[in-house]
């Protein structure tokens, strides 16, 4: 016969585990798309809470009255919410690569509302987000974020995380100049033929100056700027490999930023 023993404690501490795997769904990448339904997130939230209240051995949370307890969501919370933001990383690299492509092909104008990140993104931004969505699932990177979620109640136990703001500054000023490094990388394609057919353009208007090379150059642009798309999107595997490692880097930072050895 199987017993169920409840009581307070236990729920509060149940409440505490429901809150940082909330807060890291919320923003992580796949799981926290806005087009993902609601009522799937919150199912999911709660069947993984379960899951994880259920094989992590309970350990005991001290706070003194309701503050003291309010302080542990608080801190469960911005726990979930930095792992996830780590995790997060992907898409930021790839909708800066994406704007800078659009501003050198003449479409930095040319915004549409991505309903992933609820803001006016350009077309390529958009474009190679998705592309890369389809490869996290692909290469199984969801299930390495989640378990990351999950394998954290083991290094930070609840209630027992440990902020260390030098390191994760330290983390987040190097994720920047990454930021900036790997989509320079992704945009040097395009960047280096634009470059080169405006050289071209630059000559041909001083040897024809009656030709108007502001009409012509709009075009060759575009249609360049998409024959080296079309050509380079074998690279894509490669990109999002690269940026994988990158967010496997960012987590681990982020981790060890909130515990102490």
């Amino acid at each position: 016969m199987v017993q169920y023993s409840f009581s307070l404690v236990t729920f509060e501490y149940f409440l505490l585990i429901l809150v940082r795997i909330s807060t890291f769904v919320f923003v992580s990448p796949f799981y926290g798309m806005t087009n993902v339904p609601a009522r799937l997130k919150v199912s999911m939230t709660c069947f993984i809470a379960i899951l994880v209240f259920t094989f992590r051995p309970e350990s005991s949370v001290e706070y003194a009255g309701i503050y003291g307890y309010s302080l542990l969501v608080l801190k469960e919370g911005i726990t979930g919410l930095l792992i996830g933001f780590a995790a997060n990383v992907c898409n930021s690299i790839i909708l800066f690569a994406g704007s800078l492509i659009d501003m050198h092909l003449g479409l930095s104008m040319a915004q549409e509302y991505d309903p992933v990140s609820r803001a006016q993104t350009s077309v390529s931004a958009n474009f190679y987000q998705y592309i890369l969505l389809l490869l996290l699932v692909v290469s199984d990177m969801h299930h390495y974020i989640l378990r990351a979620i999950i394998d954290s109640f083991e290094l930070i136990p609840v209630g027992g995380a440990v902020f260390q703001w030098n390191y994760l500054m330290t983390g987040m000023v190097k994720f920047a100049a990454d930021l900036f490094s790997i989509g320079f990388r992704i945009t040097l394609p395009v960047f280096a033929c634009i470059m080169i057919l405006n050289s071209v353009l630059g000559i041909m208007a001083k040897l024809s100056p009656q030709m108007n090379m502001f009409a012509v150059g709009m075009q060759l642009k575009i249609i360049i700027g998409l024959i080296i798309l079309v050509i380079t999107v074998m690279l894509l595997p490669a990109v999002a490999n690269y940026i994988f490692t990158e967010m496997k880097v960012m987590i681990v930072t982020m981790i060890k930023g909130m515990y102490v050895e």
